[in-house]
């Protein structure tokens, strides 16, 4: 037997594997490391009851929402669905008060608990950008008295605090061995990592490589970016090697963290996706590349692969977004990353060709009746799923010849 099919038989093992798994049926159990953000900037969204059943019909068991609107909290007891909150930005310089971090936490998160699985509360988001770093100040202080309150109301054993950066806090990012804190923020983050040590939460990151591809396309592999087969890139420290740039992206932040003391933080993704429309200059932002993106996504976290510094532990990551939000500002992209369009058909094909009620170029569409049946039929799920693992054992299959 040569060496190279030696290097193969883990790879062989590993899709004798999958294909137990899809006989057996358990692979529509097994997706834990994938969540899905819910957002609500829009004014035709479905109610929460009809998202509680998609979410199901997705088997998907986590969601994000952006604020802790007591509408959702509450149609989300006894799902079993994990749903993590978010304080907004503007809420922090209040809770830099420990008592009204208490109250806050008392009125907001303590009424829903357990019926309501309330795994993370997210203080702020991106609280540091290029283009303003007035509120990385407010973190600390309010993700410290957060946490104190949960502890006085007996809440913390359910409850993880914790903080999501976009990757404008890295001053270095390639290679991924090179990553390291801009010095304006390396302060605070050896605080954050402190505190997530201590109190054993992650550290989220906005992963989007999109954005580095659309900034640089002559130089970025769209294939790269894509999670599509390529040959990649080869980290010159570590030797490690990476086909997709999120992954990339995740290790940069393990190693910046790393060069602050801190070697066993999780880091976890709290969004990633693409949009599937965008204005003339946004490159690359389409259904085709949008659908690529998320359905090879979903197939590694089928996988449950870990990224190559931590090839041994899953990553969990949570898809931007659930819906298409007509009311979000900026560019047309960020109208354009959903999943799903409000009224529960899909935006783009995933392979979920029977949960689509309306025609791909439907402009105007309401969340009907029939839409919430078809996401509730079990035939509907089991196909769904059977269309990516199959294309995930193809694509896993192809790396060996």
């Amino acid at each position: 037997m040569t060496s190279r099919t030696f290097t193969r038989l883990p790879n062989l093992i590993n899709v004798l594997l999958l294909l137990s798994l899809v006989f057996s049926g358990n692979i529509l159990q097994s997706v834990t490391s994938l969540g899905i953000n819910y957002g609500q900037v829009g004014n035709n969204l479905p109610s929460p009851d009809k998202v509680i059943n998609l979410l199901r019909s997705l088997r998907i068991t986590k969601t994000r929402i952006y604020d802790t609107n007591p509408q959702i909290l509450s149609a989300f007891a006894n799902s079993n669905i994990e749903i993590i909150v978010t304080i907004e930005n503007q809420v922090l310089t209040l809770l830099q008060d420990p008592q009204q971090a208490l109250q806050w936490v008392d009125s907001h998160i303590k009424p829903y608990i357990p019926a309501t699985r309330i795994t993370g509360i997210m203080v702020g988001n991106e609280l540091f950008t290029d283009e303003d770093s007035s509120l990385i100040g407010y973190m600390m202080p309010a993700m410290i008295n957060i946490h104190k309150a949960l502890v006085q109301l007996g809440l913390d054993r359910y409850v993880q605090v914790s903080s999501p950066s976009s990757l404008a806090v890295l001053a270095e990012s390639y290679p991924p061995s090179a990553g390291s804190f801009k010095p304006e923020v390396s302060s605070v983050m050896q605080q954050l990592l402190q505190f997530l040590e201590a109190t054993r939460s992650p550290f989220w990151i906005n992963a989007y490589p999109y954005f580095a591809y659309k900034d640089n396309p002559d130089k970025i592999p769209i294939d790269y970016v894509l999670f599509n087969r390529n040959v990649g890139m080869t980290d010159p420290n570590t030797k490690l090697h990476y086909d997709n740039m999120m992954y990339a992206q995740v290790d940069a932040l393990a190693f910046a963290a790393a060069k602050l003391g801190y070697r066993n933080i999780e880091v976890r993704v709290a969004e990633t996706g693409w949009p599937s429309k965008g204005d003339a200059g946004e490159v690359g932002a389409s259904p085709a590349n949008a659908a690529t993106y998320n359905r090879n996504l979903m197939m590694r976290q089928f996988a449950g692969e870990g990224t190559p510094a931590r090839r041994n532990s899953r990553l969990d990551v949570y898809i931007f977004a659930l819906f298409n939000e007509d009311m979000k500002p900026g560019p047309t992209s960020e109208k354009n990353y959903g999943i799903f369009r409000p009224d529960g058909s899909l935006a783009y094909n995933l392979g979920f060709s029977t949960m689509s009620t309306t025609t791909a170029n439907s402009e105007s569409v309401t969340y009907s009746s029939s839409a919430t049946k078809a996401v509730n039929r079990a035939t509907t799920t089991l196909e769904c799923w059977t269309i990516l693992i199959l294309a995930m054992i193809q694509v896993v299959i192809s790396r060996l010849f």
